[in-house]
């Protein structure tokens, strides 16, 4: 993903936030190919993405998106759990 085509206010910015999360460590997330980690067709009446990924800062988060037009909105964004980042740097391995 580009980082000029996601959509942020203050709504979607306050809420990461409350997760200790930035909006560039979510864009980060979502730029440096990370696991395709879920799909919903219809949550709360729109599409929703989930991806397990590494920020720039090496935290590795699950974030989660839905598409408004030709933009990716950040619906929520937190750490991945213990599990999650095992699954994340396995899969990283297997990568290299």
């Amino acid at each position: 993903m580009d980082h000029a085509n996601f959509d942020w206010d203050d709504a979607n910015i306050g809420h990461i936030a409350e997760h200790n999360i930035t909006p560039e460590e979510a864009e980060e997330t979502l730029c440096r190919d990370p696991l395709d980690y879920g799909f919903d067709p219809d949550s709360n009446g729109e599409a929703r993405w989930t991806y397990l990924g590494e920020a720039g800062s090496g935290r590795i988060l699950v974030v989660v998106i839905t598409i408004r037009g030709d933009r990716a909105r950040v619906v929520t964004a937190y750490d991945a759990e213990r599990r999650d980042r095992l699954l994340y740097l396995a899969e990283k391995a297997g990568r290299q």
